[in-house]
């Protein structure tokens, strides 16, 4: 590509692509991707995004291209990759000038300039950091403020290198270039400051620099050096951090609100608690120097007066986590044995000792509880004006790292934890100066004990010794629950909480019925952030190992329906999420009682699934709880199916885009469907349409989509196998060339199943999946699940359909060229061999009637392999039966007469439809109706009647003694 004739006709193109009409702006796109891979493409783009008299949204494109084009064509072993003389030649434009007038294109090219140093440098561009930092002491503002903010790119690319050599590279230039960085830094900061007290207006450029050039220090500080605090100038900038944050938050307090720095100093003073916390997390042991400095800083601002009308929000929150971060730091807790500790850990440890002293810790626990855990104005607003936000506002997962409520629950936990001898008392006494109701009218004193209240049951599992919660409750907490003012409802909410953070450490079974009475009456309290608390502290109670459902029966009724009334009430998606779950919870644990008490949500339920089309979390929760309902509803579930059935059936189509949210809920529900369906309906049947492209996703899921196919055969194996047979059986052929042994073992079952309720049909149905299974035994399988899986098929075939078995036999002999009888000899050697990899006695007893099953033969092969056979016999009669010590005959316990309904302890789940299905299925399995010691009797004998005595003797004297005078002894008493 010619750079002077290509840029018009490039330029022309991009001005086309950052059209705002489609029909323009299509064709400029696919013919900028046509040039992708055009020599001098990008030299040509260089071209236009350094000429600044050109339109923006031009340039703007061109940048963009040039660093997509970075990440695909910059590489050397990339398809189409650039040349080295263009790229020679690039390298040399990007940093020829560093005066970009636009700040969005100006961070685009560092950004650019970043990613080919990634690749580049310092091998193929050693000139680059010389440059840089040339152009980082010009004079011409522009130009600084460019090559400073591409430093940054660069640096910050670098150091996130991972490779041992790249780390090494990055230590060399931090060492080489460290002290010039610092220098920096210190004249952009010490000028911004003067110019802020003097209201010069370039106090904001002075202050980006100074924003910059830190970025730089701290990745320089925290990624380049292995042994920081060996490094004088490093520790020196470390500690002038503290020097400098106490002059920008001065600064700060002082400039008004207004003036154009306000943000960037909160961003700067952000910065420098960043970098403490970065080097602390990175190099622990070269921060010890630096601890007893960290927490008297971070304490004084935080907890004392000096903080008062300096600190802000989200710099309180950073200060906190330095705490924290020291307080939980593993590598300073000496271990068990304190000689077996690191010097440098017992170090660390005796000057935390030192500062957290009981005075120290006392007024930190204080002025948490009494300060920063009261409820805001802003947070008792939100709950008058959006009391399902408050109520379920999440504060999980990192929010601690940068909210204030969840940060200051934390730090209280992780120094609770860890000073709990202290401070247990100290909370105590708190609580008792709380002792009985507070007068409504206190809004101070009802802000307070709710405080005082969160971190009680924030330390529940510390306190577990020392309060002594059953009477608490009955003496206090019931009452405050009782007191139905509107003002008390904080204190309400929060008890109720409370008694949730408790229930799984410290409550008497017996008082659980007052728990249910309370519970019913806040579920009708005036106030919404109530009863949604309440809702979740119900989800407590009965998600708990001490659920008893007697003692629950008797409010479920009431409790449901109250349940109900607040899933319609609550508007908010993440509301109805909440209390669906809760909900499902009930329904759970409950089981077969929820059923008179489902109808109005199993109506509601549709309506709800409808409006909720844009959310699919919400959806989530409307499977979960569906996948309850048909556990509970058993059989009933049928009554559900004309809303339940196009719910599967969107949720499992992978053509369907919510699948990617709904699959594995909608996966579940199809199979809990199935196992308690009484029987199959067309609908059901034809959602199976869903089941290949599934297959073929080949995702964690398959493991549900093979027992989704397992219920389909046992709940209607003829009409299910005549629809679905071929494409099943093609879907796992395929499978099979490409799936892990496990996954081999769930197809076969699958097999092994489809044999099990349909002996005739079933070998021929999936013909094609058999011939593998034999020569896998012929091979001699190596892994012995599948081995057991494989013999376990081969026995049902050779049992239930003799046949097929020797048509199958016949068809892999002409493959391998051998002789049918010597196949099958091997096969029945192999058999004996490998029977201890089958550890199933279900299996077991199968290969022992699946080879008697050979006899009475005059076949030369079956009596050459008459003592394995016996052998085997004998092992599975060791397996199967069971002596009976008054009459000392023997039974096979797995021989089945009828069907018997389990009796079901509370503890148990009841049988499922699916489960009576396997039970009436096994009747007919001759591993559940044929007794073992019988057939062994009857084969024998008919072998002997075939073969003469003598015949039958000498066949007899090839069996080991001892296993003659085992098997005598179990047919003895027939």
């Amino acid at each position: 590509m010619d750079i002077n004739s290509a840029s018009t006709v490039v330029l022309q193109t991009l001005t086309q692509a950052a059209s705002q009409d489609t029909t323009v702006l299509k064709p400029a796109e696919e013919q900028l991707k046509r040039w992708e891979t055009q020599p001098g493409f990008y030299s040509t783009l260089l071209n236009i995004f350094t000429n600044h008299a050109l339109d923006i949204n031009v340039r703007w494109l061109a940048v963009l291209y040039f660093k997509n084009g970075i990440d695909r064509y910059w590489r050397r072993i990339a398809p189409h990759a650039l040349s080295e003389e263009e790229k020679s030649s690039l390298r040399a434009g990007l940093i020829a000038n560093f005066n970009e007038p636009v700040n969005q294109i100006a961070t685009q090219i560092g950004v650019l300039i970043a990613k080919v140093a990634r690749l580049d440098c310092p091998r193929h561009w050693p000139e680059l950091i010389p440059t840089l930092l040339e152009s980082v002491k010009a004079q011409d503002d522009l130009r600084q403020h460019r090559a400073l903010l591409t430093f940054y790119h660069v640096t910050k690319t670098l150091s996130s290198k991972k490779l041992v050599a790249d780390k090494k590279l990055f230590q060399d230039l931090a060492t080489g270039i460290h002290s010039f960085a610092c220098s920096l830094w210190n004249h952009h900061t010490d000028t911004f400051l003067q110019q802020i007290c003097t209201g010069d207006t370039g106090a904001i450029h002075s202050l980006e620099r100074t924003l910059l050039s830190l970025k730089v220090l701290r990745k320089l500080t925290v990624h380049g050096f292995m042994e920081p605090h060996k490094n004088l100038e490093v520790m020196e900038f470390l500690n002038a951090v503290f020097e400098r944050l106490k002059q920008f938050l001065e600064c700060r307090r002082q400039v008004n609100q207004e003036n154009t720095c306000s943000e960037k100093l909160e961003k700067t003073i952000i910065l420098f608690t960043k970098v403490l916390l970065d080097f602390l997390d990175y190099h622990p042991f070269s921060f010890i120097s630096l601890i007893q400095r960290s927490l008297e800083f971070a304490v004084s601002y935080v907890f004392t007066g000096a903080g008062e009308g300096v600190v802000f929000e989200r710099f309180i929150v950073q200060c906190m986590n330095l705490i924290k971060m020291i307080v939980k730091n593993d590598a300073y807790k000496p271990a068990k044995n304190t000689e077996e500790s690191k010097p440098e850990t017992m170090e660390a440890h005796k000057i935390k000792i030192y500062f957290f002293n009981y005075s120290t810790l006392t007024e930190i626990c204080r002025r948490l509880v009494s300060h920063y855990f009261l409820l805001t104005p802003e947070e008792l607003s939100m709950w008058e004006e959006d009391p399902e936000g408050f109520a379920v506002e999440e504060a999980a997962g990192d929010s601690y790292k940068y909210s204030l409520r969840p940060c200051t629950e934390v730090l209280f936990l992780d120094i609770f934890h860890e000073y709990s001898q202290t401070l247990t008392p100290v909370l105590l006494e708190m609580v008792q100066n709380l002792h009985g109701p507070t007068n409504v009218d206190n809004t101070v004193g009802l802000v307070v004990k709710d405080a005082v209240y969160n971190a009680i049951g924030l330390a529940a599992y510390e306190l577990f010794d020392s309060v002594d919660f059953d009477q608490w409750f009955n003496s206090q907490l019931l009452a405050e629950l009782q007191v139905t003012d509107i003002r008390y409802k904080l204190i309400r909410r929060r008890v109720i909480w409370l008694i949730g953070q408790w229930i799984s450490v410290k409550f008497k079974s017996e008082l659980r019925p007052m728990l249910y009475e309370a519970i019913l009456n806040l579920m009708q309290d005036q106030d919404r952030v109530v009863r949604i608390e309440t809702a979740t502290t119900l989800k407590l109670a009965v998600d708990d190992f001490e659920f008893r459902t007697e003692q629950f029966v008797p409010y479920l009724e009431n409790i449901f329906s109250l349940l109900f009334h607040l899933l319609q009430e609550v508007t908010e998606c993440d509301t109805k999420m909440h209390v669906l779950h809760v909900i499902s919870c009930v329904i759970e644990r409950v089981g077969m009682q929820i059923r008179p008490y489902v109808g109005s949500l199993v109506q509601y339920l549709p309506l709800l699934w409808k409006q909720s089309e844009d959310h699919n979390m919400l959806r989530c929760a409307i499977l979960t709880t569906l996948v309850h309902l048909v556990q509970g509803l058993g059989a009933d579930s049928k009554n559900l199916y004309p809303f339940l059935l196009p719910v599967i059936q969107l949720s499992t189509d992978v053509t369907q885009p919510p699948h990617v949210y709904l699959l594995e809920d909608g996966l579940e529900l199809w199979l809990v469907t199935l196992e308690n369906s009484p029987s199959i309906t067309p609908e059901l049947l034809g959602i199976f349409q869903n089941m290949s492209a599934l297959l073929e996703l080949g995702s964690e899921n398959v493991r549900t989509c093979f027992q989704i196919i397992n219920a389909y055969i046992f709940l209607t194996s003829s009409e299910f196998l005549q629809n679905f047979a071929a494409a099943l059986c093609q879907s796992f052929c395929e499978l099979m060339q490409d799936i892990t042994t496990e996954g081999q073992v769930q197809v076969l079952k699958v097999v092994e199943n489809v044999l099990k309720v349909n002996p005739i049909l079933g070998p021929q149905m999936f013909q094609p999946l058999l011939p593998s299974v034999l020569k896998g035994i012929l091979d001699g399988e190596k892994y012995p699940v599948v081995m057991s899986t494989y013999l376990g098929i081969a026995g049902r075939v050779l049992l239930q359909n003799t046949g097929f078995f020797s048509s199958l036999l016949n068809q892999i002999a002409l493959e391998l060229n051998q002789e049918m009888e010597q196949l099958l000899g091997n096969i029945i050697e192999m058999w004996v061999d490998r029977m201890d990899n089958i550890t199933q006695p279900e299996r077991r007893k199968l290969s022992a009637l699946a080879l008697l099953s050979l006899l009475p033969s005059e076949n030369s092969v079956i009596q050459d392999k008459f003592c394995g056979i016996i052998n085997i016999c004998v092992e599975a009669l060791h397996d199967v039966l069971s002596e009976d010590p008054d009459t000392g005959t023997y039974k096979d316990c797995m021989v089945m007469s009828h069907f018997e309904e389990q009796k079901v302890s509370e503890d148990e789940e009841p049988p499922t439809e699916q489960d009576r299905r396997k039970k009436l299925l096994a009747l007919k399995d001759p591993v559940h109706s044929v007794s073992l010691q019988q057939f062994v009797y009857e084969k024998l004998k008919a072998q002997q009647e075939l073969l003469g005595e003598q015949g039958f003797q000498s066949l007899m004297e090839s069996v080991d003694t001892e296993v003659i005078r085992q098997l005598q002894g179990f047919l003895q008493k027939l």
